[in-house]
């Protein structure tokens, strides 16, 4: 059989391969902002969910929340995990399905880190450094510590010497420990998880400050879309990993106690810095 052959049949088993339309399964929008890219975590969640809904889940990942949320405002995702300050900004067009729950709340804190030796003892201490956010429509690495500075009429653009996006929590910590900026902002659950999983890397690094406790990231789906027979289906399955095997198991990775009902005033917190925010621009 020819090359050419061989190439052409190739792609017909492929296109074969694939789910006819409509046939893909609940579409999951995730990004490693928060997931980071723990293909052995991912996979036992998806499995968990597709387990319990009788039907296939698929993640759709993408790099950032800005992204995620668009997919989803566009229907090419059913459901997303977002950040509290994205669900926010869009609010009117979305609605909750669940929250996770950490140490026994659906709520979570913002931590700001510096290297080990570093002698800051607040934010203030860090002026003119560099430093590190994870994503710009993120909370706990970005929100938090903006609305920090806007309280005291400062721009992170300015009391910093310089600042980036990493794009993954973890990489903030990874920043920081290796010495590319002098601070960061990171989920304190990402951080608090890593300290068991990768001891040796949050070590590098300390606490300086953290936030109050806020609404931990949700889940959500299109408000026109909230009686839709499949996402009461996904929101059950969300409900209900901590009752299953497989869901405990895919929770025990995440270092999660399962996942609550979540509802608005949960969110008030971020709202308050968001409004700080705003009105200092």
């Amino acid at each position: 059989m020819g090359a050419t052959r061989r190439v052409f049949l190739a792609g017909l088993a492929a296109l074969a391969a694939r789910p006819a339309a409509g046939a893909v399964g609940f579409r999951l929008g995730l990004t490693p902002v928060f997931l980071d890219n723990d293909a052995g975590i991912i996979e036992s969640l998806r499995a968990a969910l597709s387990d319990s809904m009788g039907a296939p889940v698929v993640f759709e990942q993408r790099r950032s929340y800005q992204e995620v949320t668009g997919l989803l405002l566009e229907g090419s995702v059913d459901a997303a995990w977002l950040c509290g300050f994205p669900f926010l900004l869009h609010e009117s067009a979305l609605t909750l399905l669940a929250a996770p729950v950490w140490r026994g709340a659906p709520l979570y804190r913002s931590y700001l880190i510096a290297a080990v030796d570093d002698p800051a003892q607040a934010l203030s201490d860090l002026a003119g450094g560099a430093h590190a956010f994870s994503d710009p429509d993120s909370n706990s690495g970005w929100l938090v510590t903006a609305s920090d500075l806007a309280r005291r009429g400062l721009r992170p653009e300015s009391f910093f010497a310089r600042t980036i996006f990493t794009w993954g929590h973890r990489n903030v910590v990874r920043a920081v420990a290796s010495g590319l900026t002098r601070s960061g902002s990171v989920d304190g659950y990402v951080w608090e998880a890593l300290t068991e999983a990768e001891p040796g890397l949050t070590a590098r690094t300390r606490v300086v400050a953290q936030s109050e406790l806020l609404g931990f990231p949700p889940f959500a789906a299109r408000a026109d879309r909230a009686q839709a027979a499949e996402i009461a289906a996904f929101r059950h399955a969300l409900l209900g990993l901590a009752d299953t095997p497989d869901g405990r198991a895919a929770l025990a990775l995440l270092k999660l106690d399962g996942m609550a009902p979540a509802n608005r005033p949960l969110y008030d917190g971020i709202a308050e810095r968001m409004r700080d925010v705003e009105a200092f621009r």
